[in-house]
């Protein structure tokens, strides 16, 4: 049986969590289940679909991903399923699934969305509030279970897709944007690696300047402010043992000028 990931903005504390498993164990006992976070910031969808992005490729195929940041639950927005290249998706559409959606076209691998509408596969009530526990858990698991996508509701082809940040390209470099601030305080960027990898550049982040890219942060001394490259590939601004973040006071979306020297 496949594994199912979770990932949601609910926190621990209340219990949500658990309850959705308990209704996936339910469907499909013999299910493993691992959670990618349920730590994302409430209602921060671009923040979960990154998350997701991140962590959904390095599970394997079949894989189904049930994730909740549904800031518009209960609304007339698609509860919606997915396969989406090897592995299928289980959630709100409304746009979380952008960047696994756009790599998956660009690499041309298959690609289908039904709208969850088949109420067969969900609980018996559902309420106006928790959807994750009345309609996710219970898709995911049934798909889990063997039961085809196709059963689950009517197929669709214009999922939300969320406007995803590029850098501009400069007469000198480029002007990158921080994407993510994650638990470290680490600035990642939308400038891929291939663009500076070997390159002498200097990068300007909120008044400061950085000289060259480092191999890791291990390179640097504690304190200091320097640029490297990511797990993910992409250019990174952090502070070695420190937050860059808090020493930079940037945020997601705050230009990043990276300059060939």
């Amino acid at each position: 049986m496949p594994v199912i990931t979770l990932l949601t903005d609910f926190g621990t504390k209340d219990g949500f969590v658990g309850t959705m498993k308990g209704v996936i164990w339910k469907i499909a006992p013999g299910v493993q289940i691992a959670d990618i976070s349920h730590e994302i910031t409430p209602q921060n969808i671009m923040e979960g679909a990154i998350a997701l992005w991140r962590a959904a490729p390095y599970f394997p195929a079949g894989t189904v991903n049930i994730a909740v940041v549904d800031p518009g639950v209960g609304t007339q927005r698609r509860a919606m399923a997915a396969r989406i290249g090897e592995q299928y998706f289980v959630g709100p559409d409304n746009g979380l699934f952008t960047p696994l959606i756009e790599d998956a076209r660009n690499a041309g691998q298959p690609l289908s969305f039904v709208h969850l509408d088949n109420p067969q596969y969900w609980l018996p009530a559902v309420s106006r509030t928790f959807h994750g526990r009345d309609i996710f858990a219970p898709a995911g698991a049934h798909l889990a279970a063997g039961v085809p996508l196709e059963s689950l509701g009517t197929p669709f082809n214009d999922p939300v897709l969320l406007p995803l940040s590029r850098p501009e390209r400069t007469s000198s470099g480029y002007v990158a944007h921080i994407t993510v601030v994650d638990a470290f305080g680490n600035l990642t960027t939308d400038l891929p690696a291939s663009e500076v990898a070997g390159k002498n550049v200097l990068i300007r982040i909120q008044g400061r300047e950085i000289d060259g890219v480092s191999p890791s942060y291990g390179h640097r001394q504690p304190g200091e402010l320097i640029a490297l490259l990511d797990s993910e590939g992409y250019l990174e601004v952090a502070v070695v043992n420190g937050s860059g973040a808090r020493v930079t006071g940037c945020k997601v979306g705050d230009p990043v000028e990276v300059v060939f020297k």
